[in-house]
């Protein structure tokens, strides 16, 4: 394999901090396992003495076999590892931890599950409320936030710290560690044993880290206790590619290395062998707008022979379809589905696409999980008027919706499996205010028995006042009211076109079964269209790639207010252009859910810097 001049550079560094910065495509595992080698056979490191941590688990695996097949051996005395493979071993050694101390992801939810019920909290979604709460724990391990400092989005501050505690009782109570705590304990072993602290620092003499813009604060803690003291630190990443700041990650940790170490040497891997030479431009064209950053000037290796598109759709329907069928013209003419890629912002986008994708029996798979639109609790709400509107007459049913939105009825009044709505009214003849709320309710379904989908929906909505309860419950729960609107909307989209129930609902069954079936069979499927989030799709290359969706509010995420927020999101969207190796197609809309939107302010920073 020919080194460019960079590339020798970075292999040749023998000892002392040094900060390698690896564009996309720019040969960065190679430069890694080619010093690893360069290590051991020139320089007379011994090999148990190296240790080279990546991010995962498939990564760490990858990077071992290929510096096997370079050393030409079938095993190594080098240790490959993800930050928490490599702590947890020293955690086994300090603390005798097996495997059965570590607390699965089931353990987790139900122990929260216990603690919470205790709390009498009200939320729609047990998971997704537990799986926040958890997020809110794990970043407060992982920045080392300190309790007093930290103010949850999901409950009171009070009842958080309660719910916290009891948490980290019951895990040391049973003996057992979360991911996070393998980072912590390693920490804490380190801060307070400086003898096994220094073991491990003889043990590891030489450290490798790939991904460095990955790193959150306490894992780059626990490396630089580790580095000490020769810091022999060989770090490598690209702070254009640092996308993970919602998992802790931060970039201005590899922004500052030269702080921490100003003896540490920088390389700049400056040469793009994945893309063509007009995507590299265009990609550089976009990222040189944010400011937080290394400037580096980014060579492409290979010729500008095709130049991206920017198209604009009116629709998301027609979108796809276009996309549709140049996927099924190439492969006419020979190309496989596996040459494709299809890139989105949030695992929500492609709902309608993948619905279009099985309508024209094309193979894909998805590299994350697709939430189920028609699974979300709204959209059972929804679905429950519907069946009230359709005969259900299930008590069920009723107790669902008869306090969305706030009717103030009691549930007791249900007593039967069966509901009859004259009954029901008598019971309140010495309170009528309340009669007349269920009388209303009645005159509600009677509407609705004769409305379409999409008229019911907003009906539900605007009529009977849903959209006024979601807001009331966004306020409650101190959670982004635009979340729950987007999922109604985008319900309300889907309902369009469907002129009966039956016909929406037989829709949706269908697509719930190939959704299933998808999963199942198509994941391992090789000749398949790949469908991810520009988070999935980092470290991925593929021949082809369509960006959908490129429009303000989705790419940069209406979330996005900061500064640091649009340039995380920039930087995302650099990840995606970046995926393509030969063709970049970057598709917009005029009206996304029924709603217009405008350009991706990113496009016209391609564009006007491109002219």
């Amino acid at each position: 394999m020919i080194m460019n001049e960079s590339q020798i550079k970075a292999i040749a560094h023998q000892s002392g901090p040094c900060m390698v910065l690896a564009g996309p495509g720019s040969g960065k595992t190679a430069v890694i396992t080619q010093r690893t080698k360069k290590l051991i056979t020139e320089y007379g490191v011994d090999a148990s003495n190296i240790l080279v941590i990546t991010f995962t688990k498939a990564a760490a695996t990858e990077m071992k076999q290929r510096f096997l097949q370079l050393m030409g051996e079938s095993t190594t005395k080098v240790t490959f590892g993800t930050f928490h493979a490599v702590f947890f071993m020293v955690l086994k050694l300090a603390y005798h931890f097996e495997s059965s101390n570590v607390v699965s992801e089931e353990q987790k939810y139900q122990m929260m599950r216990e603690i919470v019920s205790h709390h009498h909290l009200e939320y729609r979604d047990e998971n997704e409320f537990i799986g926040n709460l958890l997020g809110e724990i794990s970043k407060i391990k992982n920045e080392r936030i300190p309790m007093d400092h930290f103010y949850s989005n999901q409950c009171g501050e009070e009842v958080f710290r309660k719910i916290y505690g009891e948490y980290d009782r019951r895990l040391r109570g049973n003996r057992w560690i979360d991911f996070d705590d393998m980072l912590v304990y390693t920490y804490e072993l380190f801060c307070e044993r400086k003898d096994i602290l220094e073991a491990w620092q003889k043990k590891y003499r030489y450290i490798l880290i790939d991904e460095f813009q990955d790193i959150n604060q306490l894992q780059f803690d626990i490396v630089r206790l580790l580095a000490k003291p020769q810091n022999n630190l060989f770090v490598v990443g690209d702070d254009d590619q640092s996308i993970y700041r919602f998992r802790g990650s931060k970039p201005e940790l590899m922004l500052g290395f030269q702080k921490v170490y100003p003896d540490a040497k920088q390389i700049l891997l400056d040469r793009n062998y994945r893309c063509d030479g007009f995507i590299v431009a265009d990609s550089l064209n976009l990222i040189c707008h944010n400011k937080e950053r290394f400037d580096k000037k980014i060579i492409a290796s290979r010729d500008a022979l095709h130049r991206p598109e920017y198209l604009k759709f009116a629709n998301q329907r027609l979108e796809n379809l276009y996309i549709i069928k140049q996927i099924k013209e190439e492969v006419e003419q020979g190309a496989d589905y596996s040459q494709f890629a299809i890139l989105f912002r949030t695992n929500t986008n492609p709902r309608l696409l993948t619905e279009q994708l099985m309508e024209f029996d094309i193979p894909f798979k998805m590299k994350e999980h697709m939430p189920n639109l028609y699974d979300h609790w709204i959209a059972k709400d929804i679905f429950t008027y519907i069946r009230i509107a359709q005969g259900s007459r299930k008590r069920a049913d009723f107790l669902q919706i008869m306090n969305r939105p706030k009717r103030y009825i009691g549930r007791d009044s249900l007593c039967e499996p069966e509901i009859a709505f004259d009954e029901w009214i008598k019971l309140y003849e010495e309170q009528p205010w309340i009669g007349e709320r269920i009388e209303r309710l009645w005159y509600d379904v009677k509407m609705l028995s004769k409305m379409s989908p999409y008229a019911a929906i907003n009906y539900i909505r605007r009529g009977i006042g849903y959209d006024d309860y979601l807001k009331e419950y966004a306020e409650y729960r101190n959670i982004n009211q635009e979340d729950l609107m987007e999922v109604v909307e985008e319900l309300s989209a889907t309902a369009k076109g469907y002129k009966s129930y039956e016909s929406w609902f037989l829709h949706i069954e269908e697509y719930t079964s190939n959704m299933k079936k998808n999963g199942r069979l198509r994941q391992q499927e090789e000749h398949a269209v790949t469908l991810a989030t520009f988070h999935g799709a980092k470290g991925l290359e593929f021949d082809k790639v369509y960006l959908i969706d490129a429009n303000e509010g989705i790419i940069p995420y209406k979330k996005a207010v900061l500064d640091k927020d649009i340039e995380e999101e920039r930087r995302l969207f650099y990840v995606g252009m970046t995926r393509a190796k030969n063709v970049l197609k970057v598709c917009y809309v005029d009206t996304f859910n029924d709603k217009a939107v405008t350009m991706s302010r990113f496009i016209q920073e391609v564009m006007k810097n491109g002219d």
